[in-house]
């Protein structure tokens, strides 16, 4: 049922809406009529085009298109050498294409898992459990600690209940749970008498109405926000595919003035036409769409080592083009550790260091000296007492502490152990005898201890601090002496903590009770204050430097988080998003403040703001959404089934591998293994090296073949006999590609790859500068391969020799050219020699086979080639030396406008 309203109406109205009964549940037929009726209680199936069709996509590319009809073309002329080579090419990169994505679009089935639970409901009067997906609509569900909710359900009884929604809705601590009628305006979020399929109930029992089941719950609705969201295109695959567009149209062009010229000048038609093939084959950079995807591939490998786990392989170069940084708070810009940053008594406060529920860190006072609470008698008691009044456990699972229970409840335990108070010790000392259990009515928990030292007994007690104020009737001092109350005092402290953002809880304690007194109508007056903890989710060590980082390198960092302003701001301020002094006007939004917010001043205002709090699903992703439209390529983590509609729309997803739901993960292109915000910033570095690299091997590759398909025309123009043969022409871009220009893909990251903004998304692949410098090297190759061509022709040597000694120009050139091209702006001597070994050994490797195609028998069969001189060779060297001046003169002149 899509109604939304449940929750402003009262519990008895929506079991009469439901024709349900709040005791007795559904009838077993009544249940199997609505299941047929509303159908399973599952998420719908993905939909998408089929195995043929993803196949089919691979081959989806102009240049392909080119290729594709070369192969046809070159095996109807017999050329059946060249037209393996290509087609071999071609299948190459669909295969690895096709593997890429078959890892991905895995999203909505990870949504679909989160609800193939077993389910508690009450039908005809008995309880039993059945499997979540025959829940239907009206059906009275049961929950308990430990759970999941199965369906969406409005409470009708609750006990002590609290649900942790944080994969939802983003809040960091679970929620108390009741039945009490809410406005209809209360945001999901608010919803406490709402509980939500897919969420963990952490405490307490309660029972409910299952007004919503499939894909009319929240996560269903969250599922169809992660259906519609588009999959962008990457800011690499956009300029290839205009890039490529633009080659395609070229060279074809190319090819059918080639014809034309050759058909008017009376060569003959097949000749000629063989000609216009071996161009657009030439001029077809062959190597690229494999550099692309080693590159890519390096890059992921390089990510990985650096804890950043890479799902869709163009993502790495996204991450270089990235403009602006929407993180989640809890876990990614936090620890996800609730932590305890202050405790307040009576007469002194302590700073805590350390965080998280490990043992690291100690209690300061004012003076700076650790204190304990053999010194501090009321730090003592209020360390006691919230460690004591505790029904967390903190396990150690693979090196770190987990939490089994309340953040709030942990946070006090591991407080208590930096004071010297271990919760086994506390528990062999004063063992637990009675409990008043806390409840969101009740609002505070107290325990009855027995003292193994003395016999006696004692009472500890925590709670919200109006609550505990009414049960004290003294406070304690900082030598155990027993004071006047001082209420003022007291609540001046708590608004002070709070105004930081922190949580702030109340302890309480009697020292020697009476057993029979320890009763909730007996206890208020009764109790002693021994002090407050405040208590954050504490930002990452590295989270502050991260986010300098990324501002010195032009990126905006914003906090996107389903938790509270304060709460958001307090962080942002510790981690540098916002000022010390506190935000300035539109820098903190809320969803409320969004909704309000009329379209034509939505953008500005997203682009003002720094933090957006207590955001909805859907404004995450229109929040995305905005920001991709007014231009900026977009970076989004999350961790929770909240943030998946957000993950998918942007043009980078990153989920968090520890903390995250697989849900999270599924929806993005890359996982954080460490969860920490810091690995963001190494990975656009790693980015940046990546796009490089890829500009540095296009900018390489191009100008053999643009001077390859420019030999072609000339010839044709000329009448004359080529310089170069098709199949030398295959055996230029394919060895040289792998041997020469793959080695590209191992360039280090320059330096200060991080101190320059990001590039402008509307700026093109290769500027006008490398533009210029590709044509000069086309331009140098024509003419120096022509000017060989001849000269050997002219002194005797045979046409395969002269042609041979084109074919080793084109690669020597090729070769000098590429020391160069490993800085696009720095000089190929400032970089060193061995500052790439792999360059080194992709040099060896193309000397070897230019010398086995020159002077071996079988190569020169194959390749209609011929031994040339040693005079030649000197030739060779010496255009290609001086190629690589005139080169460095260019890079000279022109790096200011790379």
């Amino acid at each position: 049922m899509a109604d939304d309203t449940h929750h402003g109406l009262a519990a008895h109205e929506v079991v009469l809406l439901l024709q349900s009964d709040a005791d007795r549940g559904l009838g077993p037929g009544e249940a199997e009529r609505r299941l047929e009726r509303f159908g399973p209680n599952v998420l719908p199936p993905a939909t998408g085009g089929g195995l043929l069709w993803r196949v089919l996509r691979q081959f989806h590319h102009p240049l392909v298109y080119v290729l594709l009809v070369a192969g046809a073309i070159t095996a109807a002329l017999s050329a059946y050498v060249d037209s393996a080579v290509i087609f071999a090419v071609v299948l190459l990169n669909a295969v690895i294409g096709f593997v890429q994505e078959s890892k991905a679009e895995t999203a909505l089935e990870g949504l679909r898992a989160m609800v193939r639970t077993t389910a508690t409901v009450v039908r005809g009067g008995r309880e039993r459990n059945v499997p979540s997906s025959e829940l239907v609509p009206g059906d009275l569900v049961v929950v308990e600690a430990g759970g999941k909710v199965p369906a969406d359900v409005r409470l009708v009884r609750a006990s002590e209940l609290r649900v942790d929604e944080s994969a939802l809705t983003g809040e960091s601590v679970p929620v108390a749970k009741d039945e009490t009628v809410l406005d209809l305006r209360t945001p999901v979020a608010d919803r406490r008498n709402m509980l939500h399929s897919g969420t963990l109930v952490t405490s307490g029992r309660g029972a409910g109405i299952a007004v919503a089941t499939g894909a009319e719950t929240e996560l269903g609705r969250i599922h169809r926000l992660v259906g519609a969201a588009e999959r962008l295109a990457t800011p690499l695959t956009v300029k290839l595919a205009a890039f490529s567009r633009i080659l395609t149209v070229v060279i074809l062009v190319l090819a059918a003035v080639t014809f034309a010229i050759g058909v008017v000048r009376g060569r003959g038609v097949v000749e000629t036409f063989t000609s216009a093939v071996a161009l657009a084959v030439g001029a077809i950079p062959e190597g690229l769409p494999a550099a692309v995807t080693i590159t890519l591939a390096i890059g992921v490998a390089r990510m990985a080592r650096r804890r950043a786990v890479i799902r869709r392989m163009p993502a790495v170069e996204t991450l270089g083009s990235t403009t602006v940084i929407c993180s989640d708070k809890t876990g990614t810009l936090t620890e996800n550790q609730m932590t305890v940053q202050t405790v307040w008594t009576p007469d002194d406060v302590f700073d805590v260091t350390g965080s998280g529920y490990g043992g690291d860190g100690a209690l300061h006072d004012a003076a700076g000296a650790v204190a304990t609470g053999g010194v501090h008698r009321a730090l003592h008691w209020c360390l006691l007492a919230g460690a004591g009044c505790n029904d967390a456990v903190l396990v150690r699972r693979d090196g770190r502490w987990d939490l089994v229970g309340d953040p709030t409840e942990g946070a006090m335990l591991a407080v208590a152990g930096k004071g010297g108070l271990s919760a086994p010790a506390v528990t062999r000392r004063h063992p637990r005898v009675g409990t008043i259990p806390f409840s969101s009515e009740r609002q505070y928990m107290a325990t009855l201890h027995r003292d193994t030292d003395t016999g006696g007994h004692l009472v500890l007690a925590k709670g919200a601090t109006e609550r505990i104020l009414g049960l004290c009737g003294a406070q304690m001092a900082a030598d155990g002496g027993i004071r006047p109350l001082d209420p003022g005092a007291v609540l001046a402290a708590v608004e002070g903590l709070a105004a930081g953002g922190l949580r702030v809880l109340a302890t309480a304690a009697l020292p020697s009770a009476d057993p029979g007194a320890f009763t909730e109508r007996q206890l208020p007056g009764t109790l002693v204050l021994t002090g407050l903890q405040a208590m954050l989710d504490p930002p990452r060590a590295g989270a502050a430097a991260a986010v300098s980082a990324c501002r010195t390198a032009g990126i905006t960092v914003k906090m996107i988080t389903g938790d509270h302003a304060a709460t958001a701001a307090a962080v942002a301020a510790r981690i540098g998003l916002l000022d010390a002094s506190g935000a300035r006007e539109g820098q903190v939004l809320t969803g409320a403040d969004l909704t309000a917010l009329p379209d034509h001043a939505y953008p500005a205002a997203v682009d003002r703001a720094r933090v957006f709090a207590r955001v909805s699903p859907e404004q995450k992703l229109r929040l995305v959404q905005a920001l991709q439209e007014r231009g900026q390529v977009v970076a989004m983590t999350g961790d929770g089934v909240n943030d998946a509609p957000a993950l998918r729309q942007a043009n980078i997803g990153i989920a968090m591998g520890r903390g995250g739901t697989e849900v999270a993960k599924d929806a993005a292109d890359m996982v954080l293994t460490d969860d920490d915000f810091a690995t963001i910033e190494a990975a656009v570095e790693e980015g940046r090296g990546v796009f490089d690299n890829l500009t540095k091997f296009i900018v390489w590759t191009l100008p053999t073949n643009m001077g390859e398909g420019l030999v072609i025309l000339v010839a044709i123009l000329l009448g004359a006999t080529l310089p170069i043969l098709p199949t030398q022409i295959l055996w230029i871009n394919m060895t040289t590609a792998v041997a020469l220009g793959l080695m590209l893909a191992f360039e280090p990251k320059e330096a200060g790859i991080m101190s320059r903004p990001p590039r402008d998304p509307a700026r093109p692949l290769l500027t006008g500068a490398l533009v210029v410098r590709i044509l000069l090297v086309s331009a140098l190759l024509v003419a120096g391969s022509w000017w060989l061509f001849t000269w050997e022709r002219g002194t005797g040597a045979s046409l395969p020799e002269a042609r041979t000694a084109a074919v080793n120009l084109f690669v020597a050139v090729e070769l000098f050219y590429l020391f160069s091209c490993r800085s696009l702006t720095r000089s190929a001597w400032r970089l060193g020699l061995f500052g790439n070994r792999w360059i080194i050994a992709g040099v060896i490797t193309q000397t070897a086979g230019q010398l086995a195609l020159t002077y071996l028998p079988a190569m020169n069969r194959l390749f209609d080639t011929a031994p040339v001189s040693g005079e030649a060779w000197l030739r060779i060297l010496g255009i290609a030396a001086l190629t690589a001046l005139v080169v460095a003169a260019d890079k000279r002149l022109r790096h200011q406008r790379l």
